[in-house]
């Protein structure tokens, strides 16, 4: 179903939403008979079936589990699970299921265009700095671009726009990768991997499965992170394209074939002549913002992608300088009182949590919200020296007390039995209590928001704002 006649075909998309609605939209412009069928059927499906409905595509609300009939191909949402009884009833059948980008991978090409190559990313953290570096870096080097996929401009879009691109920087969840099956990158990245998402993937090996789905016919690089040797393992495991490398990314010295950092220089042994005595210089260390360690790894996975795709070393300097992160990813909001107060509300599991804590000496913490199913005594081992104290908010923040009275008795700890949006305000109060000059106070929370939040974002903005309320109340 590479080149679809698509006129008549009949395709049950499934899900509403960021992912669904643009599908179905392509696919009836597409000619194709367009049915949506959606779990919920609240006032918000209600109104988004009647805006689909009026452009003469039928939607099921309520009924997200029944396979219509007559159905040639599902299109999925990427965060429906595998196990639904629609996919069950659409394997019965023998009827493909496909994802959003499965899609787009599908329809690049259709319009008689060069389809622009994809350079991938994904990882249990740091995928969208990353994709985001990576375009920056792109651009510098004078190409059409964009960061797509699970952020930025909608994948779709980017593949049948009337503008094309050179190049795309795609951002892959393991959901998303999961549903696409024949997608084949001209290089990929997996950047990191630790439990997360076990709930919809089931174990850590499928998580890991679908994570190294990415490397899967890549022509030029597999990029990988040569301190987490899981990702090196998914490489190697990877059926891909003859002459295609292995290149690694270390904070370290790089040996040959590896992007790493020598003397405060982030530098290239992979992509030179003569890498056994090479090295090429790509950047400074303080040309990374923020320079943190895990930033530090994120830029080099960028570069390394860049490099693969034949990007000159100045455009990797300048893409680097040129990018601003994206808010609540480590984000300084201010100094009060001699204490900076940091913002890394994206830090949403131990792994992201972790890297963030690593990044400053001494710590109040303010953390806690959805476990997800996660434990915490590796993470508050790691951590224990670093912590002045400790601040828990959220529905799971008794598990993080009991993994710090385990292994971090003496750290003081204020555990807000609350979960209420206004707590954030009572949690930065008391953060500034435990502090002292030359302290961080990070809310790097460990766990999902949607106990207290909207999302990730609401709760980085409630940080904030107690923080400025806080600045004004000192000057």
């Amino acid at each position: 179903m590479s080149n679809v006649d698509w006129q008549g075909k009949h395709v049950t998309v499934a899900g509403l939403g960021v992912s669904g609605i643009p599908a179905a939209r392509v696919l009836h412009g597409l000619g194709a008979v367009v049915t949506v069928v959606n779990d919920g059927d609240d006032e918000r499906s209600r109104a988004q079936a009647a805006e689909l409905e009026a452009q003469g595509i039928a939607v099921r609300l309520g009924d997200g589990d029944t396979l219509p009939a007559s159905t040639e191909l599902v299109v999925t949402a990427p965060g429906w699970k595998p196990g639904k009884p629609l996919f069950a009833a659409a394997a019965e059948a023998g009827v493909p299921v496909w994802g959003d980008v499965e899609l787009a991978w599908r329809l690049r090409g259709q319009d008689g265009r060069e389809p622009a190559p994809w350079l991938a990313v994904t990882g249990t953290n740091g995928k969208t700095t990353t994709v985001r570096m990576l375009a920056s870096i792109l651009e510098a080097a004078g190409l059409r671009t964009a960061a797509v996929g699970n952020i930025g401009v909608s994948l779709l879009d980017a593949v049948l726009g009337d503008e094309p691109y050179d190049v795309l920087a795609v951002e892959l969840s393991s959901y998303q990768l999961h549903w696409a099956p024949s997608l084949r990158a001209h290089s990929a990245a997996v950047l990191n991997l630790a439990p997360d998402h076990l709930d919809w993937h089931g174990s850590m090996e499928a998580y890991a499965a679908d994570k190294g789905r990415i490397y899967e016919g890549n022509r030029v690089a597999c990029v990988y992170n040569a301190a987490d040797p899981a990702t090196e393992d998914l490489v190697r495991e990877a059926d891909v394209e003859e002459g295609c490398r292995a290149i690694g990314f270390t904070l370290g010295t790089p040996g040959p074939s590896q992007l790493g950092v020598v003397d405060g220089i982030l530098v290239d042994r992979a992509f030179v002549q003569n890498r056994q005595k090479q090295a090429q210089e790509l950047a400074e260390v303080a040309d990374v913002d923020p320079p943190a360690p895990h930033n530090i790894a994120n830029a080099l996975a960028a570069a390394a992608l860049a490099r693969a795709y034949g990007v000159e070393p100045a455009a990797v300097r300048d893409g680097l300088r040129n990018f601003r992160p994206d808010p609540h990813r480590i984000e300084h909001i201010a100094d009060v009182d001699g204490v900076a107060y940091v913002d890394d509300s994206k830090a949403t599991n131990t792994h992201a949590a972790e890297a963030s804590l690593a990044a400053y000496d001494s710590i109040v913490w303010i953390a806690g919200g959805l476990a997800k199913g996660a434990t915490f005594d590796e993470l508050v081992t790691g951590c224990a020296k670093r912590l002045r104290g400790v601040v828990l908010m959220g529905a799971d923040r008794a598990l993080i007390r009991e993994a710090l009275a385990r292994h971090a008795p003496e750290v003081p700890v204020v555990d807000l039995d609350r979960t209420d949006t206004g707590a954030m305000s009572e949690a930065v109060r008391e953060a500034a209590r435990l502090a002292r000059p030359g302290d961080t106070v990070l809310m790097a929370p460990a766990c999902a928001s949607m106990d207290m939040f909207v999302n990730y974002n609401k709760r980085g903005e409630a940080f904030a704002d107690a923080v400025r309320a806080r600045a004004a109340e000192s000057a």
